[in-house]
């Protein structure tokens, strides 16, 4: 089968873009990077990416770790990623905004992840250009053992849904993958016809 016109290898997981070194998006990163893949951590504050290296450089010296590289824009994290998770606050206009510029400055090849309790995955993907590749995430995604459910849209790429809950496992988390229960806000109308 190999020798096929357009056979394409299984993707895999192996550089992540994490948007946001606060607490939550710091803690992903070192996961991360604790489980052998290769980290590119943005913030717009030089003093979370100078507080992130500092922890970096006490966590690897406890053992093997992935690399870390540091980044001050969105676009020079998202480069070359196989995953970008962005930490922002979780309401609608701040996913919006950095959901569309990953979507804008990432290969095709990246999936869009977002950790949202409140937002449905479903409305996030129908503002982008690769709705097959979104997911989201609920749970603790930097706490080994955790239970996170890995949510989708119907639009979701069976490909992706494997890759991503192939990659969650390896950070130790039990993954439920579930189609996304919220009713979608920015689509509600979209069936309507005007008479």
């Amino acid at each position: 089968m190999s020798g096929q016109a357009g056979f394409q290898p299984p993707f895999e997981i192996r550089t992540v873009a994490v948007i946001g070194a606060g607490v939550a998006g710091l803690s992903f990163a070192l996961a991360c990077a604790a489980a052998g893949f290769y980290v590119v951590l943005e913030d717009v504050m030089p003093a979370k990416l100078r507080r992130a290296e500092a922890e970096y450089a006490d966590a690897s010296k406890q053992g093997p770790y992935g690399a870390l590289e540091l980044a001050s824009t969105v676009e020079d994290a998202v480069r070359e990623a196989d995953i970008a998770v962005d930490f922002v606050p979780d309401e609608l206009e701040s996913k919006l905004e950095i959901f569309s510029m990953i979507d804008r400055m990432a290969p095709p090849k990246t999936i869009l992840c977002t950790p949202s309790y409140a937002l449905s995955i479903t409305d996030l993907a129908s503002c982008v250009y690769r709705p097959e590749r979104c997911v989201a995430v609920r749970g603790e995604l930097a706490e080994k053992g955790a239970a996170v459910r890995l949510l989708y849209p119907a639009t979701a790429g069976e490909d992706v849904l494997a890759v991503t809950a192939r990659f969650l496992r390896s950070l130790g988390l039990m993954v439920e993958t579930e189609v996304d229960p919220d009713v979608p806000v920015l689509m509600k109308n979209a069936g309507r016809v005007a008479v």
